[in-house]
């Protein structure tokens, strides 16, 4: 059956009636070393701005190489083709591997034990012999051109919230490069790398296709992260963690989305792209309808007729310069580039026109798919800042009667496409967009998209192309690191030493005397084993309190609390200890003398009565006329009386019996 639903409405789309299918890929950061080089995991907090200049620098071109099975893959191609070099910025933690000038290390032991125990975690299966894999890369994130990953488990099962979730695979892998700047130029475009992330540790899980709807996605997700963050070794803040989204309906195919780092955007993201393949599913058989072509089935798994043939006799690629044409056009925009050596080529796409679309927005303020912004990324890919076609013009300066005059030059064409770039850039970003207008007569192609980010977050939950979607052409196997043996005692091992899960802790926190609000804190800021260790002797709500209030040594902190209990110490004199033994291990003794030589010790509780009492008595009207109402007013005053150096629980104490006293 024709599939139903209103692509304005993405929320209403129904899952099943579409035959949705999702999974999920999880990139974890390990709080541990480099994988294969030895060199500590930190990052530097740094832009290209404020980059050190004392960091050296690298200039290097990559060529796209051929897999195990001698074939070139389609994604490495594509990257190649994109005329871009590279700068690569060596940070205090890249040496000569990161380089690519020196032989990989094996495995560092934490991050193996770690993924281990991530399988063991959910179930999976590891491979009895791990062998390290290169897995072809060109977009320049990898000075080698590849990414060692490494397959250590399969067949595991993740519970979820909306039921059980196949893991198909665990791998550990090199996470890459961090982008800091990209520059065009009429050469081509340089983009410059930091190389700080480059090697650190990623476990990798990918589930099998079991995620039910858009909801149950984030739902998945979460419990991804949640267990993860069970083992307590991985990185924590933003960009730590990356979430894969793999999205398909039955008359579309399979998308991989990249960038959703925020959980809570996961359900728009995905019913945006459903409704972005139920629109393009719709188009391509319109535009079969148009011009005689058998129509697509609404279900991929029945081949359609191959009309390849047929489509590039509608669409041939015909560029054109119309740069004369434009000489006069006032467009700020189009005036530079002209000056600047740039021409302006058209490429007519007859029969197109009222099908590439204007910007529209959906019922939650995201942008309704359209040709044109699919025709643009294409474009954008091949380093173009972008494109103008007909359906959207006159605008950005450009008026009617230079539309008018690039469609004479076009033979009255219906519908065209203009890229103003130098001649070799808009002749690849034009053969781009044709060849993605080609495919607008096909079902929905498979690639890897990118979450539209704005500011840090999804700006409305759509995506744009980034690259085909990879297969197995780019792995090869690493030639440098020995394969490692699982044994039967190792993984015995793991698993007889997996860590506690979340619900775990939390039944373990439910025997102490705190609050449901400081067992979530605890948990939350991974604090609970600090609290359980130290726990002996002190007063748990107090415990509890100073570790989520307080930045320091877990042990001087407990000593702390403890000579405060045993009368050594006031609580506002808490932190100056803290600060004066800093990095030291004190006995109570120490703690005890150093807070009487700073003024710092709670007055003796016979001074402390007879002041509360001469206190009260001096107040002794106000005290008749306010009752307990009195306490507070009257608390300022005995701490003023005492220095500062009363316990302010004691204090309180002794004035709620003396008022009870005089009322």
């Amino acid at each position: 059956m024709e599939p139903e639903g209103n692509v304005a409405t993405p929320a209403s789309l129904d899952p099943e009636n579409l035959g949705f299918m999702c999974g999920i890929e999880v990139h974890q950061q390990l709080a541990t070393g480099k994988l294969h080089s030895r060199q500590p995991g930190e990052l530097h907090d740094v832009t290209i701005d404020t980059l050190p200049k004392n960091w050296p620098k690298y200039n290097r071109r990559l060529r796209s190489a051929s897999g195990e099975g001698g074939a070139i893959d389609v994604a490495a191609r594509f990257e190649a083709r994109r005329n871009r070099s590279f700068v690569y910025c060596q940070s205090p933690n890249a040496g000569l591997i990161e380089l690519d000038e020196q032989p990989p290390l094996i495995h560092d032991k934490d991050a193996l034990d770690i993924s281990l125990t991530v399988s063991g975690m959910i179930g999976a299966h590891p491979v009895p012999l791990l062998q390290t894999m290169r897995k072809t890369v060109v977009d320049g994130s990898n000075t080698s051109g590849f990414q060692r990953t490494t397959l250590v488990a399969t067949d595991g099962v993740l519970e979820t919230e909306g039921g059980p979730v196949g893991i198909d695979v665990l791998c550990l892998e090199e996470d890459s490069a961090r982008k800091l700047d990209n520059e065009l130029t009429p050469d081509g475009e340089i983009v410059t790398w930091n190389l700080d992330r480059l090697g650190i540790p990623l476990i990798e899980i990918a589930t099998a296709p079991d995620v039910k709807t858009p909801d149950h996605a984030k739902q998945t997700s979460i419990a991804l992260g949640r267990t993860l963050r069970d083992t307590r070794r991985v990185r924590r803040g933003l960009g730590s963690i990356r979430q894969d989204l793999n999205v398909s309906i039955m008359c579309g195919d399979r998308v991989e989305i990249k960038g959703c780092q925020d959980l809570d955007w996961i359900p728009k993201i995905i019913r945006c792209e459903m409704a972005r393949q139920l629109h393009f599913y719709r188009l391509a058989n319109q535009l079969r309808a148009a011009h005689g072509l058998p129509v697509l089935s609404p279900d991929r798994r029945v081949e359609s007729p191959n009309v390849t043939d047929e489509v590039s006799q509608i669409l041939g690629l015909e560029l054109i310069d119309v740069s004369d044409a434009f000489t006069s056009c006032d467009s700020k925009m189009v005036k530079s580039g002209l000056e600047s050596k740039s021409i302006m080529l058209a490429l007519p796409l007859p029969g197109f026109n009222g099908l590439i679309g204007v910007k529209e927005f959906d019922e939650d303020g995201a942008q309704l798919p359209r040709l044109g912004r699919e025709l643009a990324g294409a474009a954008k890919l091949a380093g173009v800042a972008g494109v103008f076609h007909s359906d959207e013009l006159p605008a950005y300066g450009i008026e009617q009667e230079f539309v008018d005059a690039a469609r004479e030059c076009l033979n009255g064409v219906d519908a065209f496409v203009l890229c103003l770039a130098p001649r070799w850039q808009a002749e690849l970003a034009l053969e781009s967009v044709l060849n993605r207008a080609r495919m607008a007569f096909e079902r929905i192609s498979q690639e890897v998209r990118n979450v539209v980010i704005k500011k840090g977050s999804p700006e409305d939950g759509t995506t744009t192309p980034m690259r085909p979607l990879p297969g197995g052409a780019r792995m090869y196997p690493e030639t440098d690191i020995p394969p490692y043996s699982i044994t039967s005692q190792h993984w015995e091992k793991v698993i007889n030493n997996l860590p506690m899960t979340q619900s775990e802790r939390l039944e373990r926190l439910g025997t102490f005397s705190i609050s449901e609000d400081q067992m979530k804190q605890l948990l939350s800021r991974e604090l609970d084993d600090y609290f359980v260790a130290h726990n002996s002797g002190l007063p748990a709500k107090a415990w509890a309190t100073m570790l989520l209030e307080n930045n320091g040594e877990i042990g001087l902190m407990a000593l702390v609390l403890a000579a405060k209990e045993a009368g050594h110490v006031t609580r506002e004199g808490m932190s100056t200890l803290m600060e004066e033994f800093a990095g030291e291990n004190p006995s109570m003794d120490q703690l005890a003398n150093k807070a009487e030589e700073l003024g710092i010790k709670p007055a003796d509780s016979g001074d402390l009565l007879a002041i509360v009492e001469k206190v009260v008595e001096s107040r002794i009207d106000f005290v008749k006329e306010r009752g307990m109402g009195a306490l507070g007013p009257l608390m300022g005053l005995v701490m003023k009386e005492c220095g500062g150096v009363a316990d302010g629980k004691q204090v309180s104490a002794l004035l709620r019996e003396v008022i009870q006293r005089h009322s």
